[in-house]
């Protein structure tokens, strides 16, 4: 792999579009897709399964530029824009990927990394846990600025302070997508272990009602590209 980039993809053009073609493909351990954005057309590819398994367990995958690499044309630099997973196999059914332009803006969605957990004093001296309101923030920035993730400190966070997201510190070139709501949008609290198991409850039903609806899903939902 190339020492500029995190990560590498290799892809193939499809030649064949449609659910029967997308079929085909996944039953031989690739995975459709599509490329976006930039100065090119659409471009209908396809990556091996295998590979995007590899990549996808680290969550930066889904927010750090990819170099794509297809035989016959030059590389190109690549953001993950749109995943669609196989409704109840830990497989992949489509991604979407945006090229990426040197010089422009790009919008990213990054994970949130919580440092300094257990020296909260809300949790270190007053027994509290913390609840995690947001997992990751949505970025504008230009490519050469693309954070891996954002830090939230916990260090100094006492029992029931809410760290909201104009509480976060942004790295140099980075700014938040949602400025009009950077003051009542919560990212984290400290609170008494209860009320944790009280949010825990009502997400737990959320998440049954939602994973009952997946369920119902047919072949129509795997959204074979045009």
């Amino acid at each position: 792999m190339s020492q500029d980039y995190k990560y590498e993809l290799h892809g193939m053009i499809r030649q064949d579009n449609g659910k029967g073609a997308s079929r085909r493909l996944r039953r031989e351990g690739w995975v459709p897709a599509i490329v976006y954005g930039g100065e090119g057309e659409p471009l209908s590819i396809a990556v091996k399964q295998d590979e995007l398994v590899k990549n996808a367990k680290h969550d930066s995958f889904y927010s750090q530029i990819i170099n794509l690499k297809i035989d016959g044309q030059d590389d190109q630099e690549i953001l993950v824009r749109d995943v669609q997973h196989h409704v109840f196999k830990p497989l992949f059914q489509h991604f979407d990927f945006q090229r990426i332009v040197r010089g422009q803006e790009l919008y990213a969605t990054v994970q949130l990394h919580f440092i300094n957990e257990e020296t909260a004093p809300g949790v270190k001296d007053e027994g509290g846990i913390i609840s995690h309101y947001l997992n990751s923030v949505d970025i504008v920035c230009r490519p050469r600025h693309l954070p891996e993730y954002i830090e939230v400190d916990m260090g100094e966070v006492e029992m029931g302070t809410v760290i909201h997201l104009s509480d976060l510190v942004m790295p140099e070139g980075v700014r938040l997508v949602q400025e009009e709501e950077l003051e009542e949008t919560a990212v984290a609290q400290v609170v008494y272990p209860q009320r944790a198991e009280e949010d825990v409850s009502e997400d737990g039903i959320e998440a049954d009602d939602a994973e009952d609806a997946a369920e119902g899903e047919d072949d129509a939902n795997e959204n074979d590209e045009a």
